[in-house]
């Protein structure tokens, strides 16, 4: 059997082709373009999506017996708003999740609906990227776009749309709409009222590993598919890759290091983080998790890189930051291109470089983005921390985890162990084995991912590079609050 892992994200869609007993066949990316219409906008093409699956899932599948394809999943870009009219087509270009035009709407969320009804509701109080502040601008801002509403959806359920012509959202995907009635696993009826819109516009519910339909057979002819493929609800790109890290049941962390950076921590019962700094959601194996999300996490490693220095060689730009160099840097990078969520909560944020001189080099910039994002990702670290929960280890991946300096920085600032899992395309790999589940290979999503999630190597932390990271993440926390009050006039 094989089974389609489908991985929507932000810059391209990745496509794996995975047996039942976890071996990767054959993978394939298809990028698009990203929208920036407007500064701090942020938009992409919901139709673009399809067409990488369109193009990409045949490629996918040459030189294998297609007939043996039989279920699909998929993990993707959380948040963004996909709004389909009468006939299913999309009204606009979908509103992503790094997208910071909501800041009016945040405000009001937060402030006059109130914090503590919102996390009553829904468990979470609003960031800019959620998707309710985004149909609360489309309500305001583009009246005529919003009464077309005929169907809400998020980004990778318009592609289990096109797959099968079902309406279908899972439940680790919904929680981060501000929609959601996490602990109760349904719409928040108040919350919708809220927004202006019914429950009629928006998505069936189904956990993740639910079947939600079949590949319908004018589609399976185009993809050169067999007939009656199952497609089962997918997850939220970070449940989606936690499941393929292992991070299930209760008590485990995994850190993501994509375009943009988590910490995600499994339970099996819900709780909520009581300053809702941390986002409360349901989790793809049925239970729940805490998470802390930084929307600018390994872009800016590439930005730095890409767009100020001019070069795509990221491990070249690292060769001369040294174990001896390590918490001793005297220039701190505040990692907030886009604004920022977990834990400040700051559409006005920005990035900084701090403490530059005449004789810092090229790497110290390089070596304090790798080590801002990092004191970044503890931020909401140490809010988990203290509020009791308990992280002796943590998974690490996304695309900065291939770096091994990027790893070893990360568990001396963290202090804890990182493992290493063997199969590093966390949520394509996540998807495909909740299509596992679905197709009743495996009982549970906990035993698939005790089953196929293998950790290869295991990077230890340090005691005296702690040491020094802990002093420089004294002086890092110190930036923010400094800075916060001149944010908003600069920008």
């Amino acid at each position: 059997m094989l089974f389609i892992g489908i991985d929507l994200g932000t810059s391209a869609t990745k496509l794996l082709l995975v047996d039942e007993k976890g071996a990767i066949k054959n993978e394939v990316s298809k990028e698009y373009p990203l929208f920036f219409p407007h500064p701090g906008w942020s938009e992409q093409s919901a139709m673009g999506w399809w067409k990488a699956c369109l193009d990409g899932i045949p490629e996918l599948l040459k030189g294998f017996d297609a007939n043996e394809v039989v279920g699909i999943g998929s993990g993707g870009q959380m948040h963004g708003l996909v709004t389909l009219d009468k006939d299913d087509n999309p009204i606009r270009p979908a509103i992503l999740w790094n997208d910071g035009r909501t800041g009016e709407e945040t405000d009001y969320l937060n402030n006059v609906i109130g914090k503590e009804k919102l996390s009553k509701l829904t468990a979470n109080i609003a960031f800019a990227g959620f998707t309710a502040p985004k149909i609360l601008w489309m309500k305001k801002n583009e009246p005529d776009n919003f009464a077309k509403i005929a169907k809400i959806m998020l980004p990778k359920d318009y592609i289990n749309y096109m797959l099968t012509g079902v309406h279908c959202c899972d439940y680790s995907d919904a929680s981060g709409m501000l929609l959601l009635d996490v602990e109760n696993k349904c719409w928040s009826k108040e919350m919708l009222d809220i927004c202006g819109v019914k429950e009629e516009q928006m998505p069936k519910l189904f956990e993740s590993y639910e079947v939600v339909g079949t590949v319908k057979d004018n589609v399976a002819e185009r993809l050169g598919l067999p007939k009656g493929v199952k497609v089962v609800a997918g997850a939220g790109d970070n449940a989606a890759a936690a499941v393929g890290t292992g991070t299930v049941g209760k008590g485990h962390c995994n850190i993501s290091l994509g375009t943009s950076g988590t910490i995600f921590i499994s339970s099996d019962k819900f709780g909520v983080d009581p300053l809702n700094s941390l986002h409360a959601f349901a989790h793809a194996d049925g239970g729940y998790h805490l998470m802390g999300c930084m929307l600018s996490a390994a872009s800016c490693n590439k930005w730095l890189c890409e767009d100020v220095f001019g070069t795509d060689d990221y491990a070249k730009e690292q060769k001369d930051i040294t174990d001896d160099k390590l918490g001793k840097n005297h220039v701190y990078f505040l990692p907030y291109l886009m604004g920022e969520r977990s834990p400040i909560n700051d559409v006005n944020a920005r990035g900084t470089f701090t403490g530059i001189t005449m004789d810092s080099t090229r790497s110290d910039l390089v070596q304090a983005v790798l080590e801002g994002v990092a004191f970044a990702i503890r931020d909401s670290f140490e809010v988990a921390k203290s509020i009791g929960i308990s992280i002796p280890r943590s998974a690490i991946c996304g695309g900065g985890s291939k770096s091994k300096l990027w790893c070893k920085i990360f568990a001396n600032v963290l202090g804890i162990p990182l493992d290493i899992v063997k199969t590093e395309q966390g949520p394509g790999y996540g998807a495909a084995m909740l299509a596992m589940v679905g197709c009743n290979v495996y009982g549970s999503v906990i035993e698939a991912s005790n089953a196929l999630v293998e950790v290869v190597s295991t990077i230890e932390p340090d005691a005296k590079l702690t040491k020094r990271y802990e002093e420089a993440y004294a002086k890092y926390k110190k930036i923010y609050p400094a800075l916060k009050a001149v944010f908003p006039e600069i920008i």
